[in-house]
């Protein structure tokens, strides 16, 4: 398998290959603890 150029990767492709994995063998919920993205209120932040 050839080197991974983490710099010309996307932020989905890092999360996927490297931060899920890694909070999922700390022993992480996969569905109770860990969301991907959530809508914290409708319409921008002030």
């Amino acid at each position: 398998m050839s080197e991974i150029n983490k710099k010309e990767l996307s932020e989905t492709d890092i999360c996927d290959l490297f931060i899920t994995p890694a909070i999922k063998n700390a022993g992480w919920d996969p569905i109770k603890q860990i969301r991907r993205e959530v809508t914290l209120i409708s319409g921008p932040i002030s």
